[in-house]
């Protein structure tokens, strides 16, 4: 039974090109190659093995530091809406998150908004809302839309005639009105 198996064997080897195929004794002078060559392939996978872990442990993270905000924004608000926008800051590199819900019952961003800016560590489920502010019905979380800055929003003047520059919503210059 052994002879029969052993063509059936070497039949499936014989597709592959010599090179490729297993080999019962190595060639002269080919191991410290293959050695080397191994050496490689595994320190590569290691290095792609300790990304695929970093970045799901910043995505961990990441996502830990989003559910608290949206309870830190429910429990300043007294609030229990599900539908509450986030943004991240990507640019800046920073844990400055803001979250922006209505302030009285209806479809997301139908009616007046409070938005809080949360930083700081998540410490109980919820992180330190320092400062907000208002935006009106309809509009997107721009600075020329923001109004009511409170906190640290105020000090770092997020809304009001020092955010919006020389444009206001309505395309006027706020200087001249016109």
């Amino acid at each position: 039974m052994s002879d029969a198996e052993t063509p059936v064997q070497r039949d499936k080897w014989d597709r592959l090109p010599a090179w490729l195929r297993p080999r019962d004794v190595e060639l002269p002078g080919t191991g410290r190659r293959r050695l080397v060559e191994v050496t490689l392939l595994l320190l590569a996978g290691l290095l792609l093995a300790i990304a695929t872990v970093n970045d799901v442990v910043k995505q961990t993270h990441v996502n830990h530091r989003l559910i608290a905000d949206l309870r830190t924004w429910r429990s300043y608000t007294g609030h229990d809406y599900r539908n509450l926008s986030t943004e991240q800051d990507f640019y800046g590199h920073t844990t400055r998150d803001v979250v922006c819900g209505n302030t009285t019952p209806g479809a997301p961003k139908e009616r007046v908004q409070l938005c809080l800016r949360m930083t700081g560590p998540v410490i109980r489920g919820r992180r330190t809302a320092g400062g907000g502010w208002y935006l009106p019905p309809k509009v997107e979380d721009v600075p020329a839309s923001r109004y009511g800055c409170f906190g640290t929003a105020k000090s770092a003047q997020l809304c009001g005639p020092a955010a919006r520059g020389s444009e206001s919503p309505e395309g006027t210059s706020p200087e001249t009105g016109q």
